[in-house]
């Protein structure tokens, strides 16, 4: 959560408000949750474990939730995800608690996990923690096929540089204001 002292406050209180006021259409929601279900199993596809995981576990149901989102993916035959039949019943409901867009940004930037209540089924869940843990998107892969070796590992570099500046800014920054008196 976002603390009152904190500069992002504003814009989590407007994302609030708007967020709360303003609903996309149905047909919306819908079409990005299946981009969303897309994107995760072309990032599955490249890791075969993953999808033997997920094999055995076809048919069970998993409802993610984040403030006013929540999508239920269900485990196809083939290792993948697709979403779940209106009314299917989840096995495994996941939380994230963190309420704010920043906060979980900030996470993110350290390199952290967000908070997440789990509720059902055990064995589920640790499967869920193990595609969590182990499965990564290679953006660099995906661009170079777009764009070659040479200048997708170029621009992945700058990023990596970027992302490791960021980090160090936000954690130098959570350090001045939690940690120990005279530390920098």
């Amino acid at each position: 959560m976002v603390t009152p002292s904190s500069p992002f406050s504003f814009l989590d209180d407007l994302f609030n408000r708007v967020g709360s006021r303003l609903q996309p259409p149905a047909w919306a929601v819908h079409e990005i949750q299946h981009r969303a279900v897309l994107f995760l199993n072309h990032v599955l596809q490249q890791e075969p474990e993953a999808q033997q995981r997920l094999t055995r576990q076809q048919g069970r149901v998993v409802q993610f939730e984040w403030r006013f989102v929540t999508m239920k993916f269900v485990a196809t035959p083939a290792g993948l995800l697709d979403l779940a039949p209106e009314g299917a019943t989840a096995e495994l409901t996941l939380t994230v608690t963190e309420e704010s867009p920043f906060g979980l940004a900030r996470a993110a930037f350290r390199g952290e996990k967000p908070a997440v209540r789990i509720e059902g089924d055990v064995q589920l869940a640790a499967e869920v923690n193990w595609l969590v843990d182990h499965v990564r998107w290679d953006v660099e892969d995906d661009l170079a096929r777009a764009i070659g070796d040479v200048p997708a590992h170029t621009i992945a570099t700058g990023a990596r540089r970027v992302v490791e500046a960021l980090r160090h800014f936000v954690g130098e920054r959570s350090g001045k204001a939690g940690g120990p008196a005279g530390t920098e």
